[in-house]
């Protein structure tokens, strides 16, 4: 690895959002209001538990709440939808996250759309997708909200630079794609089907990798001075690129883990906390 590449530290970002949050909830709780997000978990899949558990100690360890509601795997749609509607009327409870997936009768789509737009913090809303293409969304995808908080925070330029985005699913690769031509980046959207795909991820200033594929990103695709943000999370602790031969190449890039990963959570909970600010607005 090149001693000149800029590793991405998620941990000391994540840590820096952190700081601040805890003095708003601080604050918030001398208003007589304690940020409550509610996690949903659907069946009894390991890695799930796994998610909603560290999401659950990251709420408590900032003094948020974090309620669980377990659901039998033979839960309904219909099931599903009712316990998020109880959600979205309950004035206690700030955000709310279905962990996904889903057992697969269930239809995923419309249980995310059931979620109240005010309480989305997940950014998993149709709604929520819609205006974080248009620029407004209150709580756009944490994935890719903390690719750019990332950036921001090692002052990464993305102004004019060539964003090359490397997966489509409508909670990463669609929404960051938006995120990043909405900060005037000019971006090639691509897939794990795109032909060429080499020659394109070459082109980029600032390479996202979103595929769910482990080592998928080859080394000699990078070009020389790229930024690579890897979002891929696969068993074993490995990213999307294959990370040794990425960074030789890469100005800067983030590791699997402890790069994207601990920001996720970190913007998760502060989308809970700025949820809890607004209904002191309202």
């Amino acid at each position: 690895m090149s001693t000149e590449t800029l590793i991405l530290d998620g941990k000391a970002v994540s840590d820096d959002l952190k700081a601040k949050l805890a003095v708003k909830v601080e604050q918030l709780k001398a208003k007589g209001v304690t940020p409550c997000l509610a996690t949903i978990l659907v069946g009894d899949d390991p890695a799930s538990a796994t998610y909603v558990r560290m999401k659950g100690n990251a709420c408590r360890r900032l003094g948020i709440e974090s309620r669980k509601i377990e659901l039998k795997a033979s839960t309904t749609t219909e099931e599903l939808i009712a316990a998020i509607r109880e959600l979205n009327e309950d004035s206690a409870v700030h955000g709310i996250l279905l962990q996904h997936p889903v057992p697969h009768h269930i239809d995923e789509r419309a249980a995310f759309d059931a979620i109240a737009i005010e309480k989305d913090v997940d950014g998993v809303t149709t709604l929520g997708f819609s205006q974080n293409a248009f620029g407004f969304a209150d709580y756009p995808s944490c994935t890719p909200a903390a690719i750019i908080a990332i950036m921001d925070y090692y002052k990464l330029p993305i102004e004019g630079k060539h964003a090359v985005v490397i997966g489509r699913s409508p909670i990463l690769g669609k929404p960051v794609s938006m995120m990043l031509l909405n900060r005037n980046a000019t971006v090639t959207i691509c897939h794990s089907k795109t032909n060429h795909l080499g020659d394109i991820v070459a082109q980029g200033d600032i390479v996202v990798a979103a595929v769910g594929k482990p080592k998928f990103i080859q080394g000699e695709w990078i070009k020389p001075g790229a930024v690579v943000l890897d979002a891929g999370y696969n068993e074993g602790n490995i990213g999307d690129v294959d990370y040794e031969a990425c960074a030789e190449r890469a100005s800067a890039i983030t590791p699997v883990p402890a790069g994207v990963g601990p920001v996720t959570i970190a913007t998760l909970l502060k989308h809970t906390v700025e949820a809890a600010e607004r209904t002191l607005k309202s």
